[in-house]
């Protein structure tokens, strides 16, 4: 597979990602902002933390067929804290994947769109903007998460019921608030949520 080419960067360059989760529709996905020096490990941090994941199941990333996770943990693989952002823009990666709970096997896409410099005053990780709620842990993966959504939507479904008794009444799937996503960002981070500015989505 080609690997895509993207512009030159330096050391202290901000890499702006997309984050998809696959198998979903409408599609739930959130932009992040990472400096270049981080690692895949604090990627898989901004993602359960932007996403809204509780970092309570096993996770491993996919780099060109390689797999890359925490050792400590996962079995057979790269060791994710060894290989930085600006790493895998040197070795042409701009696209591959993250894999969190194998159970259930939540799948997303991740995206490198671009290098941007660093804006003063500015706390990354980052989060810019997204779309739609994250869906709820152990719900059986992106097809139980549809099958889920279906049931809630048909008032006279006979698991209605019993799914709301689980979810609770107030899970909404097309929520999502970006200075939440930060805060949470910012918790993980242990650091001062920072003040972005919010595209338009696209």
């Amino acid at each position: 597979m080609a690997k895509p080419t993207l512009a030159k960067h330096g050391a202290t360059d901000i890499v702006s990602l997309k984050v998809t989760l696959r198998g979903v529709k409408p599609p739930i996905w959130r932009r992040l902002l990472m400096s270049g020096t981080m690692t895949l490990g604090d990627l898989h941090q901004a993602i359960q933390a932007a996403m809204g994941w509780r970092d309570c199941h096993l996770h491993a990333f996919d780099i060109d067929g390689q797999p890359y996770g925490d050792r400590r943990t996962t079995d057979d693989v790269a060791d994710e804290n060894r290989l930085t952002l600006n790493g895998l823009l040197k070795s042409g990666i701009a696209r591959f994947g993250y894999t969190y709970d194998f159970g259930d096997a939540w799948e997303h896409a991740v995206a490198i769109e671009k290098t941007q410099p660093a804006v003063n005053g500015t706390s990354y990780p980052a989060c810019v903007a997204g779309k739609r709620n994250c869906p709820p842990e152990d719900c059986g993966g992106s097809w139980g998460y549809q099958h889920l959504m279906a049931v809630l939507a048909d008032p006279k479904h006979p698991e209605r019921a019993e799914q709301l008794e689980w979810i609770g009444e107030e899970f909404d799937p097309d929520a999502f608030v970006v200075e939440t996503a930060n805060t949470m960002l910012a918790a993980q981070f242990k650091r001062i949520p920072p003040s972005v500015n919010r595209p338009s989505l696209d």
